[in-house]
């Protein structure tokens, strides 16, 4: 393979582009995305030591636990709605509840950070809706092309078109009773 060839890596490329374009465009991959990005600073604040300059800032508080475990929760609801996107509504309620509890058990919910991220992912995620698929038949048109509007009225189309499709029941002969007066739906005239 010579340095001047490089169409075979640029096909890969686009077609790995293409396959996470269509994987992507199947289920809500924007919440997911919000959701676990919400999960890891609401996880990480507790246990974090911040250094500016000499000094050092520990955030450690008694609801380290609570803060890892709503991070957790979070970060594997946006794998779900990524992985199984069936369960979408259910794992946007989720989230948006571990973020309004992550407000007074998770310093401010990661400082507002996470607790924004993780809203915005949950409501993404409950509506978030799966796409229609397109129609591959078109009505079939003449080979013309469509009528113009003067040519589309009844009188104008042929016999076959203006019923296509529809059915005429079929009356039968000496069906009536002159008994009692029934005569399935014929007059005596006609």
């Amino acid at each position: 393979m010579s340095p001047e060839s490089t169409g075979q890596n640029e096909h890969n490329l686009t077609a790995y582009r293409r396959g996470f374009r269509t994987w992507r465009g199947n289920r809500p991959f924007w919440a997911g995305l919000f959701t676990m990005l919400g999960g890891m600073p609401i996880a990480y604040f507790p246990y974090a030591d911040l250094q500016l300059g000499n000094m050092t800032l520990a955030m450690s508080t008694t609801a380290g636990a609570g803060s890892l475990i709503i991070g957790v929760l979070l970060i594997t609801l946006g794998l779900t709605m990524w992985f199984h996107s069936i369960v979408r509504v259910f794992a946007g309620v989720a989230a948006i509840l571990l973020a309004l509890i992550s407000l007074p058990v998770a310093n401010i919910g990661g400082f507002l950070v996470g607790f924004l991220l993780a809203l915005v992912g949950g409501a993404l995620s409950v509506s978030w809706a799966p796409g229609e698929p397109k129609a591959d038949e078109e009505t079939p048109q003449d080979a013309s092309g469509p009528l113009p509007t003067a040519e589309r009225h009844p009188e104008n189309m042929p016999a076959e078109s203006v019923l296509h499709g529809a059915t005429v029941p079929q009356q039968q002969v000496g069906d009536h009773d002159a008994a009692s007066g029934h005569d399935g739906g014929t007059h005596r005239a006609g």
